[in-house]
């Protein structure tokens, strides 16, 4: 990893990350659309706690933000499904070094380190 020193800045990169993917559900949610194209309720499904209102907001955000794809058929009853774009898809790589954080973290936890 490069050591270069990031300065704290309105634009900086850790700041930009946070904006578009930071909170409590934006991960969560690209998580499971990694590689695959869902409909609402199997999102619903695979992110239990969330509920259906803040589901559609930060999907809503997402797709702003061009980091999934909204695709809706125009169908009645109206069919919708979300994928991650090509900018989406470059979170795949925060998300596996999330997970190995926390995995170091509990570990060093368990052993009192």
């Amino acid at each position: 990893m490069e050591n270069k020193k990031i300065y704290i800045t309105a634009r900086c990169p850790i700041r930009t990350t946070l904006e578009l993917v930071g909170g409590k559900w934006k991960l969560l949610i690209m998580h499971q659309l990694y590689g695959q194209t869902l409909r609402l309720n199997k999102l619903k499904a695979a992110i239990p706690d969330i509920s259906e209102k803040m589901l559609i907001q930060e999907l809503k955000v997402l797709v702003q933000s061009g980091l999934v794809h909204r695709k809706s058929y125009g169908e009645v009853p109206p069919r919708v499904e979300y994928s991650l774009t090509g900018k989406g898809e470059n979170v795949k790589p925060l998300i596996k070094e999330m997970v190995n954080f926390s995995r170091k973290y509990e570990e060093k936890s368990r052993v009192g380190g």
